[in-house]
Order: structure tokens, then sequence, then C-alpha cells
């Protein structure tokens, strides 16, 4: 396959917008698992409750490329992947008992993955002064860190 070579501050923020799009549909993917593999009901709520987040990060990026005019698609998001096959050898190799830690733990791996894409797509949107984009890309960075900080103090819950 041959690939692109990004030339422009546009084919690139287009490039990165694509990957948003795969990872947060990898994330998608990735939650309906990690609330399989969990045996809390509580955490089980609490990755339901992300996966209906997703989608709306989902519907965000619609309206960052229909913002942007940009034709809608994705393009790899090898990350994603990586860290999806990682939970899902850690769940494998798991005891039970350990599930919930080891779903919260893949799960916050993954949050702080799509913080630092969306930190990444903040700020190049910021300088070129797209502000309702910036307001979009913003919801979505804001409801990753509050999950990161709500999986962070579910799984120092259940390791004390």
């Amino acid at each position: 396959m041959v690939q692109q070579t990004l030339t422009t501050p546009e084919e690139l923020l287009h490039f990165q917008l694509r990957t948003a799009v795969t990872m947060e549909n990898d994330s998608l993917a990735a939650l309906g698992e990690l609330e399989k593999a969990a045996k809390s009901a509580e955490i089980k709520k609490l990755f339901r409750h992300h996966a209906d987040e997703t989608k709306e990060q989902l519907a965000n990026l619609e309206r960052v490329f229909a913002l942007l005019e940009f034709k809608q698609s994705t393009a790899p998001s090898p990350s994603t992947k990586g860290i999806s096959k990682q939970a899902a050898s850690l769940i494998e190799r798991s005891a039970p008992k350990l599930r919930d830690q080891v779903a919260l733990s893949s799960a916050l791996g993954n949050e702080h993955y799509e913080i630092s894409a969306y930190q990444g797509l903040i700020a190049p949107t910021r300088a070129m002064g797209l502000v309702d984009v910036v307001t979009l890309l913003q919801a979505n960075l804001d409801q990753e860190t509050h999950t990161s900080e709500e999986l962070q103090k579910t799984l120092q819950k259940i390791v004390a």
C-alpha cells in the first residue's frame, strides 16, 4: 500500500481526525470486551457509560468533519489496536478475581492515549482559529479526562 505524504497542516489534520475516528471505534469495541471481562456491576456500568460517551465523541468528530468540509473516512490506528491486544492478553492470563483490576488498568491506558490524541488535535485547530472545531474536540477531551479520573479512582478503591 502506498502511503500518501502529508505536506500541509490541513492534510495532517485530516489524517489525524481520520485516525481519531478509528481510535474511538476501536475504543467502543474494547469497552464491550472490558465490560464482559469485568466482574463488578459498578465497573460494568462504568464501561457502559463510557461507551455512551464514546458514541457522543464519534458524533462530535462527524461534526468536525462537516465543519472543516473534510471527507469523512478512517485511517489506521495501530496504537489502539495494540492497546486492545494487550488488554485481551492480560485478561486471558488473569484469574477471575483480578479481572476488574485488569479491565480498569487496560481502560486507563486507552484513555491516556485518547487524551494525548485530542490534545494533539486541539493545539493546531486552535492555532488555525477554528473555534467551533476546538469546542467539539475540547468536549471530547473533557469527557476522556473525566473518564480517566473515574477509572483511576475506581482502580484505587479496588486495590486498596
